[in-house]
């Protein structure tokens, strides 16, 4: 075998299991909201109280990201991501048996503090193994991992939750994240890296210490990104959470119907994130691809709140959306990346994303207010709100940015 099939196939492996990792994370981020009628019921609780809880976890995860990246550091990017992978899974064995509704909300909490270390694990498992020219398919493929978890988790957790109720549902997808924890230990070397005890980069170099200091988090365009990601996931995570209860209350569709129009969003963003790749290969104006998406979102969910939108076309316009969402991916990425001053790329990087546990954390109780409160189509103008103010921070960033590099050329 040639060494660049034998590299192509070692990529290859690492792109995959890195991959189903984040597709995981994804899915058990949506274990619980398509189970919320049921929860609700078994356990008397509001929208609201549900709405509280799923704050919890994004609250606990966004905390616990920045502390994730230190661990990355200090422990190897290996130990961390299997680490996350027990502490998504086994609190979701917990839950099968959890007697109240306190002791599923501490199980929420354990979940939260998995799905932290997803995104500083990932992504320097990625650039320490895989080869800098395929670096890109790499991150695609990463992205659309998370995009497809997000996809089966509605469907699949409905299913299992009418088939076994909501507790053999989560207990079944608790089993299969050990089994995937199984598997990730099985291929531990193939995810080594320099971070890890014995572990070089793909290019053979050693380790090397971090760049430390927070000088370069305390610019106008790495907050600009942070407001943006933590708009883009108040809006999703209403989607994400309360949009089948708002159209069943509001458009009466039926809970199918409503699951299938969640399901074609995510199906949608992910044709939109391939298409996306080829449109930030194609214009250097990263900030218009992805304030044209976010808009276009946003219009789409304005006519879904003035009940403009008949019940049997919300499932086209949802993947419409998610179409509009996805496209918007590279371009986003390649924004922070020219936000991001030389030499910090690791802390801004875990800075702005955890905007989105932020947003994550901040939008459910509001939602699930308005929900108990009978206005299920306030939640669809609070999605088009959030987007449309996140067509200002992309466009501010560039602004921004190109006002800093000309200061320090001058």
């Amino acid at each position: 075998m040639s060494a660049p099939t034998a590299s192509l196939r070692q990529d290859s492996t690492v792109i995959g299991l890195v991959s189903l990792a984040h597709g995981t994370s994804h899915f058990f981020q949506l274990l619980l909201p398509p189970l919320f009628p049921l929860l609700k019921a078994e356990f008397g609780v509001s929208y609201a109280d549900l709405g509280i809880m799923a704050m919890a976890y994004y609250v606990v995860s966004g905390v616990f990201q920045t502390v994730a990246g230190f661990a990355v550091d200090r422990f190897g990017a290996r130990r961390v991501l299997l680490f996350g992978i027990a502490m998504i899974a086994l609190p979701a064995l917990l839950m099968a048996v959890a007697p109240s509704f306190w002791v599923l909300g501490l199980c929420v909490v354990l979940a939260g503090l998995g799905n932290s270390v997803f995104h500083p694990a990932d992504f320097t498992i990625l650039n320490s193994r895989i080869a800098p020219a395929r670096l890109g398919h790499a991150f695609s493929v990463h992205g659309i991992s998370g995009g497809l978890g997000w996809a089966a988790a509605p469907l699949t957790v409905t299913a299992l939750g009418v088939a076994f109720g909501w507790r053999g549902a989560v207990f079944t997808a608790g089993a299969c994240g050990l089994v995937l924890l199984g598997a990730l230990y099985a291929s531990r070397r193939t995810l080594a890296t320099e971070s890890d005890a014995g572990g070089r980069a793909a290019d053979g170099s050693r380790p090397h210490r971090a760049a430390t200091g927070l000088g370069p988090l305390l610019t106008t365009p790495v907050w600009l990104c942070f407001g943006y990601f933590m708009l883009l996931a108040m809006a999703l995570t209403g989607l994400q959470s309360f949009s089948i209860p708002a159209l069943m209350d509001f458009s009466q569709v039926t809970l199918a119907n409503a699951t299938l129009a969640l399901t074609c969003y995510f199906l949608g963003s992910t044709v939109g994130t391939l298409v996306g790749g080829f449109a930030a290969g194609w214009t250097k104006r990263h900030d218009l691809v992805a304030a044209g998406g976010m808009g276009g979102g946003a219009a789409l969910f304005f006519l879904v709140a003035a009940g403009l939108v008949s019940a049997w076309w919300v499932i086209p316009l949802f993947a419409a959306a998610g179409f509009a969402s996805g496209i918007t991916g590279p371009s986003r990425d390649l924004i922070v990346r020219g936000a991001t001053p030389r030499g910090a790329t690791g802390r801004v990087y875990g800075f702005v994303y955890s905007g989105l546990d932020t947003g994550a954390a901040l939008a459910p109780a509001l939602l699930g207010y308005l929900l108990d409160h009978g206005r299920p189509s306030a939640v669809f103008l609070f999605i088009g709100v959030t987007l449309l103010l996140g067509v200002g921070t992309v466009i501010q960033v560039r602004h921004r940015s190109a006002a800093a590099v000309s200061a320090q050329s001058s």
